[in-house]
């Protein structure tokens, strides 16, 4: 099973994968963690070479799940997954979750990824690549990406799970840790 996690920044993908991950024994993949150097440098950006070879290293297995959207990262991903799942909740949700998490990651200056030295800060707020602007401006246009992904024949491999409620989260989680269970 080789699955990737989509949605709005914010949406809750790094905890869907962690826990898809634990129900069903599969290597989690953090594109984030390997995207942010310390300093916050952008290695999709700033060095997609190395960003790319990270990427193929941690899915080369044939049991893992990778949360994010970088469109680099999911054109080497989703030909060879098995499964791609949506996280389409309603803008309120998503930003609702990502102010929460914000506001909890800046209070508690805990570190993004180990070894980086990333943290959250109050003053990035208002820059334009903050998660919550960020989380705001991309919302309609990434909606319209997704729906063209889920329509796209190149991916008719692919099982595909559109989830419109966190709730639909758990039975998706249940059903796919069954499946791997059998296999």
């Amino acid at each position: 099973m080789r699955v990737c996690v989509i949605g709005s920044s914010g949406s809750g993908k790094s905890t869907f994968a962690a826990r898809l991950a634990a129900a069903c024994d599969l290597a989690r993949v953090e594109i984030d963690a390997l995207n942010w150097a310390p300093g916050w440098t952008n290695r999709s950006a700033e060095d997609p070479a190395l960003f790319q070879r990270l990427i193929e290293e941690a899915t080369a297995g044939e049991r893992w799940v990778t949360d994010g959207n970088y469109r680099l990262a999911l054109s080497l991903l989703l030909p060879k997954a098995t499964h791609l799942i949506w996280l389409d909740y309603a803008r309120s949700v998503v930003m609702r979750r990502v102010v929460t998490r914000s506001l909890q990651r800046a209070l508690s200056r805990q570190e993004l990824w180990p070894g980086t030295g990333n943290r959250e800060e109050f003053g990035r707020w208002l820059a334009p690549d903050h998660p919550i602007r960020w989380a705001w401006d991309t919302f309609a246009r990434r909606r319209l990406q997704y729906e063209a992904l889920f329509e796209d024949p190149r991916l008719a491999h692919l099982q595909k799970h559109r989830l419109p409620r966190p709730s639909d989260g758990d039975k998706l989680i249940a059903r796919l840790a069954a499946d791997a269970s059998l296999s």
